[in-house]
């Protein structure tokens, strides 16, 4: 069903961009967590922006790359409620399809994100685009929904993946956003139990 309230969901094989493009013929990418900080995309400009109907959080588990199967950490998702603010990335039209491929392999991998197209206002006066967003799946396996905040540091504190340690990711991540102007009450509650969790 498709509503202003459930826009579609992409079909993560679709690679051919024309349709993800926004009418001005770029490419916006949303940026919430590590894409902020480590895109690993070539992109012509990097807006602050601002996505409603969603919110970040650390709502998946991560048996990979901030985990294992046995010790997982926790990885952020957009969970369904709020307002996010980010990064929107605008990606040149001959390097899109490039790009999509990339995010698809580095985001859908797990199963754990539908990559949908939203709208996202850029903070910077540059009105609202159409951006590639991956939001949580709250069918999927990992999906672990609003853990307390206790529970949060505390897995991310135990978490280490092949992409290293679990807290890194968090830290990051909060640095990044502040750097943006951005508190997130909910990021900085959990990265200042992260010490004693550690204990």
């Amino acid at each position: 069903m498709t509503t202003p309230d459930h826009p579609p969901v992409l079909d993560p094989a679709a690679l051919d961009p024309a349709p993800l493009l926004d009418p001005d013929g770029s490419l916006y990418v949303f940026g919430y967590g590590s894409l902020i900080w480590k895109p690993g995309f070539r992109f012509e400009a990097a807006h602050p922006a601002l996505l409603r109907g969603f919110h970040r959080r650390f709502c998946i588990l991560s048996h990979r790359y901030r985990g294992t199967p046995e010790v997982p950490g926790l990885v952020l998702g957009l969970d369904r409620g709020g307002a996010c603010r980010g990064v929107a990335f605008r990606v040149a039209p001959e390097r899109a399809a490039e790009v999509l491929a990339y995010l698809d392999e580095r985001e859908m991998s797990g199963n754990v994100y539908h990559r949908r197209l939203l709208p996202v206002r850029l903070l910077d006066g540059g009105g609202t685009r159409r951006a590639v967003t991956f939001v949580a799946d709250r069918r999927a396996d990992a999906y672990c929904g609003a853990l307390p905040p206790d529970a949060a540091a505390a897995a991310i504190a135990r978490g280490h993946g092949v992409m290293g340690p679990n807290r890194d990711y968090l830290l990051n991540t909060v640095a990044h956003l502040r750097e943006l102007g951005v508190r997130d009450a909910g990021l900085d509650r959990i990265a200042a139990l992260l010490a004693p969790a550690a204990e």
